[in-house]
């Protein structure tokens, strides 16, 4: 059978040609790997440079290989957090004709590190916490749109510095199923599940002497299971107000909003009486406060570095209100967030040298400097400026926070 690359880029197969396919994955030679920190897997797994991207190559069956691609594709089109599918490769022979295992490659996901990487250091119990939330968001988000993991667990997420929290992103979909909508029975499976491989992850961390003695892996387990049932119940439930009294609806929805997500679909009905008003949100999609950045500014960002950058653009744009009088469309609000974007977001982030910045995207950069920027005023006991913020944060903080802030993965070369 001969080589076959399905593809979802006419660009890829191309590049991905050029691997040595021919090789079983153990035995790909360094140059053409990437030295990147792994999480566990029960398939080999290697990341290697193609053209300018790098990519994770996972050897795998190939049904399985081709269904978890499909499924991957799936989880991209409803918005779902989960690595890129680039490609299935089929048909790999050795030097000697024998037949080797396909394999499915997916985009590398940029500043993102497995679980194990993060314990290097012993992890603080405050961040361990963000990892929960992270995680009971993303499964969430994964119920909301019909999708039931079937293994959810520490080891099959990558997560990515969000605003001071974490972002989880699906890495293996390969035990996963979508359905139009799921029973309690398939999301109370998939969170027992959740709650025994984290505890165990979590006692093979204290077995190894990486977990902070202060954790319980078993009560961790069990905080995911709360965590995710608390904003279930929030996300899903169904209140009954008086009627005429509108605002608790919107108050509701306010809710939803500043928990990342939007209202798409509701349903509101009036009792027989007329007395009491009944909301139900029917659809309830995550990404508010990135929807509404990228609108106005193009940027595209994780759900609460978004957060944070609509809040000092809305403080910027407070500032601008008396600067182009008797012209209406000057003070436009997406007028004024380009002007944001090019007067004070680009030449912020710009003014950090990139061999600084380390894994951290620009949204996180500038996350950072505004942190850095209320640090310095609260001690000054007056706004310094974001310019001082920059200069101290520059000379001061990124040196000492080198090997922490520095990603793992070498330079790659940018579009």
């Amino acid at each position: 059978m001969a080589l076959q690359i399905s593809a979802t880029n006419p660009e890829h197969p191309a590049v991905l040609l050029e691997l040595p396919w021919q090789l079983p994955l153990e035995e790909w030679p360094e140059d053409v790997l990437v030295p990147l920190p792994r999480g566990i897997s029960r398939h080999v797994v290697r990341y290697a440079r193609a053209g300018e991207e790098v990519i994770a190559v996972k050897e795998l069956a190939e049904r399985p290989a081709l269904r978890e691609y499909e499924l991957l594709r799936d989880l991209d089109r409803l918005g779902i957090p989960a690595v890129d599918p680039l490609a299935v490769v089929t048909g790999r022979t050795d030097g000697s004709g024998e037949p080797l295992e396909p394999v499915l490659v997916t985009r590398h996901l940029g500043g993102s590190m497995p679980y194990r990487s993060m314990f290097e250091t012993t992890m603080r119990p405050a961040t361990m916490h963000r990892l929960m939330d992270a995680l009971a968001v993303l499964l969430v988000r994964l119920h909301l749109a019909g999708f039931a993991w079937g293994d959810c667990s520490l080891s099959n997420t990558l997560f990515r510095r969000d605003a001071g929290a974490y972002a989880a992103y699906l890495v293996d979909a390969e035990t996963g199923d979508l359905h139009p909508r799921l029973s309690p029975g398939q999301r109370d499976y998939d969170l027992d599940l959740a709650r025994v491989n984290i505890s165990g992850e979590l006692l093979d961390l204290e077995a190894s002497g990486a977990l902070h003695p202060s954790v319980d892996p078993v009560e961790f387990g069990r905080e995911i299971c709360a965590r995710y049932q608390g904003l279930w119940e929030e996300l899903t439930r169904t209140s009954v107000y008086p009627a005429g009294k509108y605002h608790h609806i919107e108050r509701r929805i306010r809710r939803l909003n500043d928990l990342g997500f939007d209202v798409a679909e509701m349903q509101i009905e009036h009792s027989s009486r007329g007395d009491t008003v009944t909301f139900v949100p029917k659809v309830v999609d995550a990404g508010h406060h990135q929807r509404q950045l990228l609108r106005l500014t193009g940027l595209d960002a994780e759900e609460n570095q978004a957060r944070r950058l609509l809040n000092d653009l809305e403080s910027w744009m407070a500032t601008q209100e008396d600067h182009a009088p008797g012209d209406p469309l000057a003070a436009r609000p997406e007028v004024l967030a380009h002007r944001w974007v090019r007067d004070v977001f680009r030449p912020t982030v710009r003014a950090v040298p990139v061999e600084l910045r380390g894994s951290m995207d620009p949204a996180e950069i500038y996350h950072e400097l505004l942190e850095h920027r209320w640090y310095l005023s609260e001690r000054a006991q007056h706004d310094i400026g974001l310019d001082t913020a920059v200069e101290d944060y520059i000379t001061k903080i990124l040196p000492k926070a080198r090997e922490t802030l520095q990603t793992l993965e070498p330079a790659v070369p940018e579009d």
